[in-house]
């Protein structure tokens, strides 16, 4: 697999970092970890159907940790003690920071889990655009404040989040790893992908960076940053197959 760069022109507008989280942010599919820990039996069964189409994200989610018996507090506590953020994530929050950058996590997971690995790593202050829920006493409530009109069924929208940057005037870096993200891709300057997204990219000859761990994000994060110039957009191909540059 080759990657293709070219570089553009001048761009003032300034950057802003947007990453998914589990399997991007973080190492693991935290979600995931949750279920294996403490989730029905079943949840896999559900988690097949999803993967069939039969059941939206949203629907999967809310299926199986409809089951879990867990508090919030014992699930944030399995979480800091299994789970870690990706390598660089940290140094690239840190530069953000240090710079006025916007950076926040965008993903279709449930926040108490989220937050609890920022708050591990220290880094609170993180924007997060997720799921939003709360614990009562007849199980988890849901509130999807970043969904499209209209379409209720599919529950948040990356391509909504990512597209409000855009519209506020920002040149988005964007980080992903699954089917999910395909939707933000289109409304990103820079996509850096790997996994499901790196894949399907490839499938749908979308330009790509390809992704292991946010170092390479920090460095063209900085190279827009400090030179001003317009970032090229890139594209991952197999070899011998044709390449095109958006």
């Amino acid at each position: 697999m080759r990657t293709t760069e070219r570089h553009y022109g001048s761009d003032n507008r300034p950057p802003a970092v947007l990453s998914d989280f589990d399997d991007t942010a973080a190492e693991q599919n935290v979600a995931e970890m949750l279920l294996e820990r403490f989730g029905d039996p079943t949840w896999q069964q559900v988690r097949d159907r999803f993967r069939a189409g039969q059941l939206t994200l949203k629907e999967y989610q809310e299926i199986t940790f409809r089951n879990i018996q867990a508090d919030r507090a014992t699930m944030q506590s399995y979480v800091k003690q299994h789970a870690n953020l990706r390598p660089h994530f940290k140094d690239l929050w840190a530069y953000c920071s240090a710079n006025g950058i916007p950076m926040a996590v965008v993903s279709l997971g449930l926040d108490f889990y989220i937050e609890a690995l920022l708050e591990k790593e220290d880094l609170r202050q993180v924007p997060v655009h997720s799921v939003n829920t709360r614990f009562t006493p007849g199980g988890i409530t849901y509130e999807y404040r970043y969904g499209r009109p209209g379409q209720d069924r599919q529950g948040n929208s990356k391509g909504l989040v990512a597209d409000g940057y855009r519209q506020k005037g920002h040149f988005v870096f964007y980080v992903g790893d699954g089917l999910s993200d395909l939707e933000a891709a289109p409304k990103s300057d820079v996509l850096f992908a790997h996994r499901t997204l790196a894949e399907e990219c490839l499938r749908r000859r979308v330009p790509f960076r390809p992704f292991s761990d946010f170092s390479d994000v920090l460095l063209a994060v900085r190279e827009y940053h400090q030179t001003g110039q317009g970032l090229f957009k890139s594209e991952a191909t197999h070899d011998g197959c044709a390449k095109r540059l958006l």
